[in-house]
C-alpha cells in the first residue's frame, strides 16, 4: 500500500504544511489508520478510497481524528492529480465528516471549495493573553478555534507562546492575526493547537475558512491573499463566497513509500 508525503500550500520542497496521503482500497480500521498516522508523526495524515460519487476522506493527528483539515485534502487533491486517479478538468468529490468538500486543478493551483465559518466575539479565556504572550485586539471563536487579532504583523511573527498554558482544554486551538504590513499580502496568521498534539501549525487550511470571512469583512474584499507566518510558512489565496470559501494552493511531493504493515 502507497503512502506518501506532500508539502502543501507550497511551490517548494521542505516548506509548506506536510501531509501524509495514503490512497486505501477499501475502509480501514480506525485503530489501524491512528497507528499509521502516529507513525507518520505529520500534523495529519489523510486516508481515502474511492466510492462511486467520489471519495471517502478522513483525517488523523498523531493523537486523534479530527473533523476538518485544510492542507491535508489539498495534499490528497494533489496525489489524486499527480498519480492519474483523477485527470485535469475532473473535480475531487470527498466526503468528509465536515459534508461534501470539493478540490479542483485550476492553471497550476489547487481550488478547495470549503464551508465558511463565521467567528463570533466571546470573552477571552481567562489564559490566552499570558499563554500568546500578548494581549489580543479582539477575541472571537469559530468552532473549536479561538481567533485573536493581534497589533501588528511584526507582533504576529515575533511571538512566542508558553504551549504548556494554551495546551488547557479552555483554551483549546487559536489562531493569531493581523493585518498584513509585507508587500502582497492581506493578512498575516499562524496557528497553535497543543491540545491535539501540534504545537504549531505550519499551514492551515481549516483556520482560512473563518480568516477569509473576517478579513473580508474588515478590509471589504472578496478575495484575499494570505500569509502562514511559520517556521516553514505557505500561501493561501482565500475567495469569500455566501456560505463557502475557496482557499486555493499548491503542493509537492517530497517522499512515496510502501506500508508494509
Amino acid at each position: 500500500m502507497k503512502i506518501f508525503q506532500v508539502d502543501a500550500f507550497t511551490n517548494k520542497p521542505f516548506s509548506g504544511n506536510p501531509a501524509g496521503v495514503c490512497i486505501l482500497e477499501e475502509p480501514a480500521d480506525e485503530s489501524w489508520m491512528q497507528n499509521v498516522a502516529t507513525e507518520m508523526n505529520l500534523s495529519e495524515t489523510a486516508f481515502l478510497f474511492r466510492k462511486e460519487d467520489g471519495f471517502n476522506l478522513r483525517w488523523f493527528t498523531p493523537k486523534m481524528e479530527v473533523d476538518l483539515c485544510g492542507h491535508a485534502t489539498l495534499a490528497s487533491a494533489h496525489i489524486l492529480y499527480t498519480e492519474g486517479h483523477l485527470k485535469p478538468g475532473q473535480k475531487a468529490d470527498f466526503h468528509t465528516k465536515s459534508g461534501l468538500l470539493k478540490a479542483e486543478l485550476k492553471n497550476g493551483w489547487i481550488e478547495l471549495d470549503f464551508p465558511r465559518l463565521v467567528e463570533e466575539s466571546v470573552q477571552a479565556p481567562k489564559d490566552l493573553s499570558r499563554g500568546l504572550g500578548a494581549k489580543p485586539l479582539y477575541v472571537g471563536k469559530c468552532g473549536f478555534m479561538y481567533l485573536a487579532e493581534l497589533q501588528s504583523e511584526e507582533v504576529v511573527r515575533t511571538l512566542k507562546p508558553d504551549f504548556s498554558i494554551l495546551g488547557k482544554q479552555e483554551i483549546g486551538s487559536v489562531i493569531v492575526t493581523s493585518r498584513a504590513s509585507t508587500k502582497g499580502y492581506d493578512f498575516v496568521s499562524r496557528f497553535f493547537a497543543p491540545i491535539v498534539g501540534i504545537d504549531e501549525d505550519p499551514v492551515t487550511g481549516s483556520a482560512h475558512c473563518c480568516l477569509g470571512p473576517y478579513w473580508s469583512k474588515k478590509l471589504g474584499k472578496n478575495e484575499l491573499v494570505a500569509y502562514q507566518a511559520s517556521t516553514r510558512a505557505g500561501i493561501v489565496k482565500v475567495r469569500v463566497a455566501k456560505d463557502r470559501v475557496y482557499l486555493e494552493g499548491k503542493a509537492v511531493t517530497v517522499l512515496e513509500g510502501e506500508l508494509l504493515h
